[in-house]
């Protein structure tokens, strides 16, 4: 603790339920954030987050309410919950009294997360010291990279500026011992001054302007009726400017479209309200930079594709997609899509296909009921797929091929009529910390001389194998855990092989292992559990 006590450490203030509601980002932040200052400091860099931790607690006593007056830093995250907030208003009173104490004007670092009223509007913000107080400061405005992901550049970019006026703010103290306490009585002389600064309306510090409130986009309505700018989609971005928004009335849109400039398109209604098919086209043909679709169902006909991202970044969010003919989603040519929360599923050749160097993340998707496979990679396509649910196939849940790659971590993947994961012709995946579960046949399948890493993955309750390697199948499996499978935990043959370390096989049906003679020389074995 002693050394604890040397070093600059921040506290974190924000709502729980803006954490929760966005799956634990705030956190990840919070960890990222430490790790970047690290990084440019050489020295630790502990971020205290969560108040009912009694470490949170010793430490804000002793930073705030005692005399340790070791750099601390204060990153309230700015939204309309954080001002809502009893606990977190109480927290930046406090520390904003003690800065006071210090005579510093640099030790209170918001990022605003979410757009507040409280802070764009003027005369709102007048009814409200703290909102006042806080709109003065240097910002990091997240509130168009709150959904981007944080391997994004832009997202790296700005972790990287935070971390750089931390350190700046710390100066050499990263090295050095505590500040003198501040006394009681330039305390005192320095609380006389503070509120004359205050009403002066200073600049912030270093000169920084406030932050200033977004500028909507000029937006295209599209209403069948007639009530809106267009009636149909194609009309409105023909006519649109790069940049701008159409929101799309409730209605059967049966047309294709292709976006070829920067557009966000939001479906104006409840989920299903805003129906887009096509029978001689693909539903939404992709060949621009950047664009956004957001809350519409999308349904192909014909024999095409739904959605046909041939380049660029598409964020494709809450939307439910289906196809009749092609796969519901197909990422292709160095395409980079962002894939969050939508529905993906009874495609006739599967969900979605990642292939000819495509890219792209999937996040937070529900995709099932596909003929084939959930989601497809080959031909040098490398996505990461993350906390999706991909189940109830009529084939694998994600088939990787002929060169593809890919992350895959924490999905839940089960129900389907093959293998939960496929590896074959040198298909390579990194496969992390994923359930596997209760596939009609069995949990992963490994052959004709396919490879990949499994670290971390649960994998149970199927019924053949948790796991089957064939054929010159030669992956890495490390910290598994194997059990409760119909059959073995691993099974090796026809010239199958592999290494597998640390992993957990008890409790299957026949046992932890099935070797045959001509793979046995070729597995690799040590510390696993049978």
């Amino acid at each position: 603790m002693a050394n604890e006590q040397q070093q600059p450490i921040a506290f974190m203030s924000y709502a729980r339920s803006d954490d929760e509601h966005d799956d634990g980002r705030l956190t990840e932040f919070c960890k990222r954030l430490s790790a970047e200052v690290q990084m440019q400091t050489g020295k630790e860099f502990p971020i205290f987050q969560d108040r009912e931790d009694i470490r949170w607690g010793q430490a804000w006593r002793q930073r705030i309410e005692g005399s340790i007056d070791t750099t601390t830093f204060f990153i309230p995250i700015v939204t309309p919950s954080f001002f809502n907030s009893l606990s977190c208003r109480e927290e930046l009173g406090r520390f904003l009294e003690r800065e006071r104490g210090l005579n510093r004007e640099d030790l209170v670092l918001p990022v605003y997360y979410v757009g507040c009223p409280l802070l764009d509007d003027d005369n709102l913000r007048k009814t409200d010291p703290l909102a006042e107080e806080l709109h003065k400061r240097q910002w990091a405005d997240w509130r168009d990279l709150r959904l981007s992901t944080f391997t994004s550049p832009e997202v790296r970019s700005a972790l990287a500026r935070l971390a750089q006026q931390i350190r700046d703010a710390v100066g050499g103290q990263l090295a050095q011992a505590a500040v003198p306490a501040v006394t009681d009585q330039r305390r005192a002389r320095l609380a006389e001054v503070a509120p004359a600064e205050e009403s002066g309306g200073a600049p912030s510090p270093g000169g920084h302007s406030p932050p200033t409130a977004k500028t909507e986009p000029p937006t295209r309505v599209v209403d069948q009726m007639g009530r809106g700018h267009h009636t149909s989609l194609a009309e409105a971005i023909r006519k649109a400017k790069p940049g701008d928004r159409i929101l799309v009335r409730p209605g059967l849109y049966q047309e294709g479209i292709v976006i070829n400039k920067p557009l966000e398109i939001i479906g104006d209604g409840a989920a299903g309200d805003v129906t887009v098919q096509a029978t001689g086209s693909d539903v939404i043909l992709f060949a621009t930079t950047m664009g956004r679709v957001v809350n519409m169902t999308l349904r192909q006909l014909g024999t095409w594709f739904a959605v046909d991202i041939r380049q660029g970044r598409l964020e494709l969010e809450d939307c439910d997609i289906s196809s009749q003919s092609l796969a519901c989603v197909a990422i292709h040519g160095g395409a980079d899509p962002r894939l969050r929360r939508n529905r993906i599923h009874d495609g006739k050749q599967g969900g979605v296909w990642v292939y000819d160097n495509g890219q792209g993340t999937l996040e937070d998707n529900d995709i099932f009921g596909n003929a084939l496979s959930g989601i497809e990679i080959k031909e040098g396509g490398n996505p990461t797929v993350r906390r999706n649910r991909i189940h109830d196939g009529k084939q694998c849940g994600v088939y990787v091929h002929t060169n593809g790659q890919g992350t895959l971590e924490d999905n839940d993947v089960f129900g389907n009529a093959f293998s939960g994961i496929e590896i074959r012709d040198r298909g390579n995946p990194t496969v992390r910390r994923n359930r596997i579960h209760d596939g009609k046949t069995g949990g992963v399948y490994v052959h004709a001389n396919g490879q990949g890493t499994l670290e971390d993955n649960d994998i149970f309750g199927n019924a053949y194998s948790g796991v089957e390697i064939r054929q010159g199948g030669n992956p890495t499996l490390r910290r598994n855990r194997i059990n409760r499978n119909g059959r073995w935990a691993i099974r090796v043959s026809e010239n199958g092989g592999g290494a597998f370390e640390d992993n957990d096989l008890r409790e299957n049906a026949r046992g932890a292992w099935d070797i045959s003679a001509d793979s046995l020389p070729k597995v690799r074995r040590a510390r696993n559990l049978e």
